[in-house]
């Protein structure tokens, strides 16, 4: 859905001969900064985002995550390399055809609600259909039918100031979903909320895309709410991608020390699942091990959090299944060697 091919972006006059610099000498941020007083917010960055996909873009402050996604919606036009959504260069767009395709196929989600104070709530979600020029009664219907989808259909008539954060934050979200964009861009959209809210917010979210289908960049800076939230998750270093992979991927196999030091903290009960986990049934069967008939059987994406339950209640290993078939076995022994060599990364 989302190609994104060498993409640079500089800040400052002399971008076009710093970037010559950096492909002709190889000269890192600092150098770049103190020769020629340019700012490198992103650097060559090669990316796919799937169709339907969750795509995470995290790092630390400063790395180049927020500047990234404001290319896909041309907020920022890229020093060079190219960004293609859906078939469409968009980096080739003229303005007036830039503007249509922003209105019908990007919607955005801001970190700070960007909620107009004088529209009520309903009028707010029904925007993006008003610059499009749909009739009033038509945006108001699509309006309220979103409105139902983020369970607020009883506030449309409110005003901003009469709703909680996290409520805002719904109607932002509503907003964005209006049009029935193809791509949702979202930076930060959660990290304003309580702990509570933004949980809360995070499952709606991932229930919500599931059910409509819409292919997301999703920017962070919280490792857990990627986890969470993330199909995919893209780490991010001085406006370089580090890595990109499922969370599980990262947290088994980090491509550096910068990423494993990113992961340490998180628990593999939160991303691992039964297939990292388990034996093959080959293996298993090559040892001495045998099937009970009753033995519990879970999926191979079923996550090591349940597998430790079923093991707590069962004498007997976990058989794995995958496509209909048995793929491995999960014993007590591989669940407590997993949590153990987890503790000692962490």
């Amino acid at each position: 859905m989302i190609e994104v091919s060498g993409v640079w972006k500089l800040f400052g006059d002399a971008s076009e001969a710093a970037l010559a610099a950096i492909r002709s000498e190889g000269i890192g941020k600092s150098e770049v900064l103190e020769r020629f007083n340019v700012v490198v917010g992103v650097a060559d960055v090669n990316l796919d985002v799937q169709r339907g996909e969750i795509f995470c873009v995290m790092g630390l402050s400063g790395s180049g995550k927020s500047t990234l996604v404001r290319h896909f919606n041309r907020l920022l036009d890229p020093t060079a390399g190219s960004i293609t959504i859906d078939g469409t260069d968009v980096t080739a767009l003229s303005p007036t055809a830039l503007r249509s395709f922003r209105n019908k196929t990007i919607g955005m989600v801001f970190q700070n609600f960007a909620l107009l104070p004088h529209r009520s709530v309903i009028d707010n979600v029904a925007m993006p259909l008003e610059i499009r020029g749909v009739n009033k009664n038509a945006r108001l219907r699509q309006a309220a039918s979103i409105l139902d989808v983020v369970e607020l259909g009883a506030w449309g008539n409110k005003f901003a100031h009469e709703l909680s954060g996290g409520m805002q934050q719904r109607v932002g979200l509503a907003r964005a979903l209006a049009a029935d964009p193809d791509v949702l861009l979202m930076d930060e959209p959660f990290s304003a909320l309580d702990p509570l809210i933004r949980r809360q917010l995070q499952d709606e979210f991932v229930r919500l895309s599931a059910s409509l289908k819409k292919t997301t960049v999703f920017i962070t800076h919280d490792l857990d709410e990627a986890v969470r939230v993330g199909d995919r998750i893209a780490i991010m270093r001085d406006g370089r991608v580090v890595q990109i992979g499922t969370a599980e991927d990262i947290v088994m196999n980090p491509a550096d020390d910068y990423v494993a030091d990113f992961v340490a903290g998180i628990s593999r009960l939160k991303i691992m699942r039964a297939h990292a986990v388990m034996q093959t049934i080959d293996a298993w069967q090559a040892s001495g091990g045998s099937l009970t008939a009753d033995a519990p059987r879970q999926p191979a994406d079923e996550p090591l959090s349940t597998l430790i339950t079923l093991a707590i209640d069962n004498d007997s290993p976990i058989v794995i299944e995958e496509d209909g078939r048995d793929v491995g076995v999960v014993t007590r022994s591989d669940i407590l060697r997993t949590i153990i060599e987890g503790a000692e990364v962490s």
